[in-house]
């Protein structure tokens, strides 16, 4: 393996007496990874409503346009994730099978390579070609895997359920736009349109910082800000249109 790939350390705070971070670390990426897919739902859907109901009063053609961006969101998302994820997990599968490969073809040079990188790590020779010589009978392939590309061969990622994972958040952060704009009497649907899903995007901007560890108040302006762009937008086309006859 190359000094790059040699390099490859556990994420900032994870240390060996902790067997479960790495889990940890998986989840969390999954759950920021929900939260962006439902912001997504959220604001691409009420735009959508928002504009037509700018246009028209009329519950169909809104009804029509939320649920067609709805479901084509949706499969954007997971097409998209599916393609992201596949290209990750090949890559990851490419590197286990060369070290596989490497550790049939060169076992004696790959006991040295795994001496070595916990002697840069700080151990003395001795202790580091013990460590080396005791990974290696336990598990030869996971001990150079953790060492050289902090990989474990049992969490390579599922394209299908990083898909499946991306469209269920997406259809659920779209729910509440559609509910918000049919539901209220037609007099204050937008208005209740825009109180729900900026107060909805107020709460997954936070829930996006707290799982990054920054601050909550500014993720959640920023997304409470673009959000209230991206409808006022929409709405003010949409208003336009039908006033001019167009739709």
């Amino acid at each position: 393996m190359d000094s790059a790939d040699r390099s490859a350390l556990p994420p900032a705070g994870q240390h060996a007496n902790e067997p479960h971070s790495n889990d940890l670390v998986h989840r969390l990426n999954w759950l920021r990874a929900g939260v962006l897919g439902a912001n997504d739902g959220i604001v691409s859907v009420a735009a959508i409503v928002v504009g037509v109901a700018g246009a028209t009063s009329d519950n169909g053609p809104i009804l029509a346009a939320g649920a067609a961006g709805l479901v084509g969101g949706a499969v954007s998302m997971a097409l998209g994730e599916y393609v992201s994820v596949s290209s990750q997990s090949d890559s990851q599968k490419a590197l286990i099978e060369k070290e596989r490969r490497e550790l049939a073809e060169e076992p004696e040079e790959e006991l040295l390579e795994l001496a070595a990188i916990y002697r840069s790590k700080g151990l003395s020779e001795e202790t580091a070609q013990n460590v080396a010589r005791e990974l290696t009978e336990h598990n030869a392939l996971a001990a150079h895997l953790s060492a050289e590309l902090n990989i474990d061969e049992q969490d390579i990622v599922s394209p299908w359920h990083a898909a499946f994972a991306s469209a269920i958040a997406f259809t659920l952060g779209a729910i509440l736009p559609m509910l918000a704009i049919l539901l209220p009497p037609e007099n204050i649907r937008v208005a209740v349109t825009f109180g729900a899903v900026l107060l909805a995007l107020a709460v997954t901007g936070a829930v996006g910082a707290w799982i990054g560890g920054g601050s909550k108040t500014r993720a959640g302006a920023r997304v409470v800000v673009g959000g209230g762009v991206a409808l006022a937008a929409t709405f003010t086309i949409g208003n336009l249109l039908g006033a001019s006859g167009i739709v």
